[in-house]
């Protein structure tokens, strides 16, 4: 199913219709639809083409209800509740995943058609991400939509609009990288908890998103690059300009690694130095 007939599929365009689509379970759909589309060579790929924002960017459900983060509830996954609160929030952020790589894709003009080829791909294994947590916690009795949830990763998105270098650097090489830090500790108490499903899932997230901080690693050096920008002196100064979170241990050195962080950049994110 795509918003439009194969023959007159725009990609960049089609990205952002999906955008703003509200229902999760047909933006998921959608997204993994338009990846196999363009792979089969089936969508038109215009990277000049400027495209005028919308508004209601991005579409989303009437719930969850968006909160702060210290209004977030806990998520112990010892109780029933719990545990299904804890999935719904990693349930969201794959939700966000999802709208993150669409927006990468519609955007931002006059890249490489490798770079909307990478972010298709991201927001195809972000919706089965998605479909797979929402199908688990529907299998606890509850829903994507439960249970209260933050805006931290669309917030950066946004502020991030006006610049591809700030996205790359700020969207998947710092906040989604989170997740190959925290999957770790969040699979060990699953496992205690006794939730083989949920362990399982989160192994194909982690395996995926090590791939997904890859492409912003990829392509944030792409563009310091292309640019004449020092890449690694660059992100403290990003960091900074934009709010980021300073990122606390425990570090998935091995993730990071594999993800394409530099020996530098890593000691500079464990405190011993700064990126020159």
């Amino acid at each position: 199913m795509i918003l439009e007939m194969p023959e007159t599929l725009h990609l960049r365009r089609q990205a952002l219709a999906v955008l703003a689509l509200a229902d999760p379970a047909q933006k998921a759909a959608l997204a993994r639809d338009l990846h196999r589309a363009a792979s089969a060579g089936q969508a038109r790929l215009d990277p000049d083409e400027q495209l005028p924002t919308p508004p209601g960017l991005p579409g989303r459900p009437p719930l969850p209800r968006l909160v702060p983060v210290a209004q977030v509830p806990g998520r112990s996954p010892f109780t029933l509740a719990g545990r299904a609160a804890l999935l719904h929030a990693i349930c969201h952020i794959e939700f966000n995943a999802i709208n993150l790589a669409l927006d990468a894709v519609w955007r931002f003009a006059g890249m490489p058609e490798a770079y909307y080829r990478d972010w298709l791909q991201v927001a195809s294994e972000e919706a089965q991400h998605f479909s797979l947590l929402r199908a688990h916690l529907q299998s606890l009795g509850h829903d994507y939509g439960d249970f209260d949830a933050h805006d931290g990763l669309w917030r950066m998105t946004e502020a991030t609009a006006g610049d591809i270098v700030a996205r790359m650097a700020l969207v998947p090489r710092t906040l989604e990288a989170r997740g190959l830090d925290a999957t770790p500790p969040i699979q060990a108490k699953l496992r205690r908890a006794g939730d083989q499903r949920a362990v399982a899932i989160l192994d194909i997230i982690l395996r995926d998103e090590i791939g997904h901080v890859a492409i912003g690693n990829r392509w944030y050096g792409w563009l310091c690059a292309r640019d004449g920008l020092d890449a690694e002196a660059l992100y403290p100064q990003l960091v900074a300009r934009y709010a980021a979170p300073r990122l606390r241990p425990p570090f998935n050195l091995a993730a990071r690694r594999a993800a394409g962080f530099s020996e530098a950049e890593i000691a500079w994110l464990q405190g011993d130095g700064v990126p020159t």
